[in-house]
């Protein structure tokens, strides 16, 4: 089973025979969407809700996650609209990542991410993956236009980052956002592949010396929706993606 989660500005998907479920597990209650895209059978979460009623700090990424696992989910493509942290990376492009930098590994609550509270659990452990980001089905994404090999940063929001905090991120990452690191982390420990989409609307603060506008950053984040669609089309209607890549383990 596939699992699809959509950041800002893609809130839906053209969806069949939905059903919403209500899923409650340790962490808490979420809802999710049991439905199929392009006749695959899909579990389908829009972080922020149709109608971005819920900030980044606001999600409840252990909740969600293990809901989807719960769900059968075996494989999640997600996506993220991000600020850029390097000027030569040209926006308005579909971005590929072989890499995470999330060094606190914290959720916004301040907590340790990890799936693993209890010092009995047989599964706990410490997880161990040459890279949090699954990439070994981005080959069936040649055909698009996109930014290779980019390292994700995740900062907590909700606010903006500072022009001294971006200097420093850019060391480690070349876009940041606010909602992918624990996902990646979490899947990881949940043995469930992750694969990361993004797409630049904007260059951070102080990347260059004038700001991205309010229109170009609007425009772009316009732009995305329809790239997103056409990048999931393409690997949800795969036969099967290659996880030969995927080697997270435990000790």
């Amino acid at each position: 089973m596939i699992g699809i989660i959509t950041g800002s500005g893609l809130y839906d998907l053209a969806l069949e025979n939905v059903e919403n479920c209500l899923i409650s597990n340790k962490f808490g209650q979420v809802t999710l969407v049991k439905a199929c895209f392009k006749g695959v059978p899909v579990v389908f979460y829009s972080r922020h809700g149709k109608n971005h009623e819920r900030l980044p700090n606001m999600l409840n990424y252990r909740a969600y996650m293990l809901a989807m696992k719960e769900l059968g989910v075996d494989r999640i493509i997600a996506t993220t609209v991000c600020g850029v942290c390097k000027s030569d990376i040209p926006l308005a492009k579909l971005l590929l990542f072989n890499d995470v930098f999330f060094p606190d590994n914290r959720l916004p609550s301040g907590e340790l991410c990890s799936i693993y509270t209890a010092e009995n659990d047989p599964q706990r452990g410490h997880l161990i993956a040459a890279s949090l980001i699954h990439q070994g089905f981005q080959k069936d994404l040649s055909q698009f236009d996109t930014v290779k090999n980019l390292t994700y940063g995740h900062v907590n929001g909700p606010r903006l980052n500072s022009k001294s905090e971006i200097n420093f991120i850019a060391n480690y990452a070349d876009v940041i956002s606010q909602t992918c690191g624990p996902e990646a982390v979490l899947a990881g420990e949940l043995v469930i592949p992750y694969l990361l989409l993004g797409f630049g609307i904007d260059y951070a603060n102080g990347v260059n010396s004038e700001p991205t506008s309010i229109d170009e950053l609007n425009a772009n984040m316009l732009k995305s929706p329809k790239v997103f669609k056409e990048a999931i089309n393409t690997l949800v209607t795969k036969e099967r993606p290659d996880f030969e890549a995927y080697n997270y383990r435990f000790e």
